[in-house]
C-alpha cells in the first residue's frame, strides 16, 4: 500500500503546481532520488550529526522511497545490502591495518623523529611550512590518514612559531591533494570498486589533475600564510616539490602501482627536502644546532618500517606468480539479476571479490606485524605497547567503520533501485554542456558532508559516470574529477579541523580556521572544474 500512497501524493503535488504530465513526474521522481543525499546534508550541516547517524538516517530514506517510489522489492534491496557489506569489507580491511600500521610506528616516536629531523632542516620559514605542512603532510597522508597528518604536523608548526591557525590550515590544505592515492589508495580503490571499471582505465587522468591540485594546494598554504609575496620567495621550492611529488604519484598509479602512490610522492618529496632545503638556505643560524633535540631512534630506524612496506608491496606486485598464489583465496557471492516495478533491471554478476591474502589490507597487515617484530627486538617498545596499538587503533577504526557501512549501504541501495541514474538524468538536463565545470565540486560536497574521500566517491561515484554517459562526456576524466574534488574536500571535513584545532588550543574557536579553509578550498576546486572543461571539450576523447 506504501507505493501507492506515495505515489499518489506525489501526483497530487504536480497537480497542485500547476504542472502535470512527464515532466513534472520526472522532477517529483528526482526530488524522492535527491532525498537520502539531503537528508545526510541537512543532519550532518545543519543539525551537526556525525557520519555514523547521518549515515543511518541516510539508509532508512533511501530504503523507504527504493521500495515506496521507485518500487524495489525486498529481493532486490537484500542482495543491494549483501553487494554493500562486501564493498564495505574490501575499504575497511585497508582502513584498519593502515591505522595498525601507524600506531605500530608511532608508540615508537618514529613519526615524532621523522618530524624533527624535518624541522632542522632550515630556519627560512616559507620552506619549513612547505615542508612539514605540504611534504610531510603528504607523506603521512600515504601512511595513514584519517586525521592523522593535521594532528601530528599542527603541533610541530605550533612549536617552530607559526599562529595556531596557520598551523591547522597548512596541513589540513597541504595533505588534500593526496588522499586518492593516499592510505594504499583506499578511495581510489572505492572509487573503482564502485563504479565497476578497472583503476587501469581511471589512472591517468586522476594522476594528472591530482597532480595540478598538488600544486595549487603548496601554493594555497604558502599564500594563508604570507600572501603572494610568502610564493615569490619560496617558489623555486613550490615548482620542485610539485614537479617531483606529482610526477612520482603519476609514474606509479599509471604503471599500476596506484597503492603506493600517494606514499611514494610524498616519500620522494621528503628525500629532496633534505638538498633542497640546504641549497636554499639563505642564512645559517648559529643557535639552530643548540635547538637540536635528542631523539631516542636514529631516523634510519624511524622509516625502517615504510622501507618494509615497499619491499612487500613491490615483490608482490613484481615477482612473478606471487600475486597469483597470495591472491588464490577469495570472499566473494555472485547475485542475480533483479528489476524494480519501474523497470530498473540491475544484471546478474559477481560482488565485490576480496583476495584475503594479496589484497592491499593483507599487506598493510604484513608489514604491521613485520615492523612491530623489528621495532620489538630493538627494544624501541614500553611495556605495554602492544595493547596501546590495539585500544588506539579500535577507538580511530570503529567510528570510521561505522559511518562507512552506512553511506555504503546507502550508496548501494541508490544505486540498485535506479535512483542514482534518475539523479545523474536531472542533473545532466539541467548542466548539460556545464556539468565539467562543477564536477570537482560534486566530489567536495560528498567528502565534507560525509567527512571521507573515499565516502564521497561512494556515494557518487556512479552517479558521475552515468551524468557522463549521458551527457557524452570523457568518463575518466569525469571520474578524475569526481575524486579530485572529493580529496581537496578533505581539508573542509570538520571532523579534521576539530582534531587539529584540538592540538593547538583553538577547541570551540574553529570557525575562522574552517572558514579560511573553505575559502581556499572553494578557489582550488573551481580551478579545477576549469580546468575540466578545458581538457573535456579540447583534449579528452572516449
Amino acid at each position: 500500500m506504501l507505493p501507492l500512497f506515495l505515489k499518489a501524493a506525489m501526483f497530487y503535488l504536480a497537480g497542485g503546481c500547476g504542472m502535470t504530465g512527464a515532466i513534472m513526474r520526472d522532477f517529483l521522481y528526482w526530488l524522492a532520488a535527491a532525498a537520502p543525499i539531503a537528508t545526510v546534508l541537512v543532519l550532518m550541516i545543519r543539525f551537526k550529526w556525525g557520519g555514523a547517524r547521518a549515515g543511518a538516517a541516510g539508509w532508512l530514506v533511501t530504503m523507504a522511497v527504493a521500495w515506496g517510489v521507485f518500487g524495489a522489492d525486498m529481493p532486490l534491496l537484500a542482495y543491494a545490502q549483501a553487494k554493500g557489506a562486501l564493498l564495505t569489507l574490501y575499504v575497511l580491511y585497508i582502513v584498519w591495518t593502515a591505522l595498525a600500521l601507524y600506531f605500530v610506528t608511532e608508540e615508537t616516536g618514529a613519526i615524532s623523529t621523522i618530524g624533527e629531523g624535518i624541522r632542522r632542516l632550515s630556519p627560512d620559514k616559507p620552506l619549513q611550512l612547505l615542508i612539514l605542512g605540504w611534504v610531510f603532510a603528504t607523506f603521512l597522508r600515504g601512511v595513514a590518514g584519517f586525521g592523522v597528518p593535521i594532528a601530528v604536523v599542527a603541533p610541530l608548526l605550533l612549536g617552530l612559531g607559526f599562529s595556531p591557525a596557520i598551523a591547522v590550515i597548512a596541513p589540513a590544505i597541504g595533505h588534500s591533494w593526496s588522499v586518492t592515492f593516499g592510505n594504499m589508495a583506499t578511495s581510489f580503490e572505492a572509487l573503482t570498486a564502485v563504479t565497476g571499471l578497472p583503476g587501469e582505465y581511471l589512472t591517468f587522468w586522476s594522476a594528472i589533475l591530482l597532480g595540478v591540485s598538488g600544486f595549487l594546494c603548496g601554493a594555497a598554504l604558502l599564500h594563508a600564510y604570507g600572501g603572494f609575496a610568502a610564493i615569490r620567495r619560496t617558489l623555486m621550492p613550490l615548482l620542485i616539490f610539485a614537479v617531483v611529488m606529482g610526477g612520482v604519484q603519476y609514474a606509479l598509479a599509471v604503471g599500476g602501482i596506484w597503492t603506493l602512490g600517494g606514499f611514494s610522492a610524498g616519500l620522494a618529496g621528503l628525500a629532496v627536502a633534505v638538498p633542497l632545503a640546504r641549497l636554499y638556505r639563505r642564512r645559517e643560524l648559529a643557535a639552530q644546532a643548540q635547538e637540536r633535540r635528542e631523539t631516542a631512534m636514529p631516523l634510519g630506524w624511524a622509516v625502517a618500517a615504510y622501507i618494509v612496506f615497499i619491499l612487500i608491496v613491490s615483490a608482490i606486485t613484481f615477482v612473478p606468480g606471487l600475486k597469483a598464489v597470495l591472491g588464490a583465496v577469495k570472499l566473494g557471492l555472485d547475485f542475480p539479476a533483479v528489476s524494480t516495478a519501474l523497470g530498473w533491471t540491475v544484471p546478474a554478476g559477481p560482488g565485490k571479490a576480496i583476495s584475503l591474502f594479496a589484497h592491499p589490507g593483507a599487506q598493510l597487515l604484513y608489514t604491521s606485524v613485520l615492523a612491530y617484530l623489528l621495532y620489538r627486538i630493538k627494544g624501541y617498545y614500553k611495556p605495554g605497547a602492544l595493547r596501546r596499538i590495539a585500544i588506539r587503533t579500535a577507538r580511530s577504526g570503529v567510528p570510521t567503520s561505522l559511518g562507512m557501512v552506512s553511506m555504503v549501504a546507502f550508496a548501494v541501495v541508490m544505486d540498485n533501485a535506479g535512483m542514482t541514474r534518475t539523479l545523474a538524468a536531472g542533473i545532466a538536463g539541467l548542466f548539460d554542456a556545464a556539468y565539467p565545470l562543477f564536477s570537482p565540486a560534486i566530489g567536495a560536497l560528498g567528502a565534507f558532508m560525509t567527512g571521507s574521500t573515499t565516502n564521497s566517491n561512494v556515494v557518487f561515484g556512479v552517479f558521475q559516470r552515468q551524468t557522463a554517459e549521458l551527457i557524452g562526456l570523457s568518463v575518466p576524466l569525469i571520474l578524475a574529477a569526481q575524486t579530485t574534488g572529493a580529496s581537496l574536500g578533505s581539508m573542509l571535513a570538520p571532523a579534521k579541523l576539530l582534531v587539529g584545532c584540538s592540538t593547538v588550543g583553538l577547541s570551540g574557536r574553529e570557525g575562522p580556521v574552517l572558514a579560511t579553509t573553505l575559502r581556499y578550498g572553494a578557489v582550488i576546486t573551481l580551478l579545477m572544474g576549469a580546468a575540466v572543461t578545458l581538457i573535456a571539450y579540447t583534449i579528452a576523447e572516449g
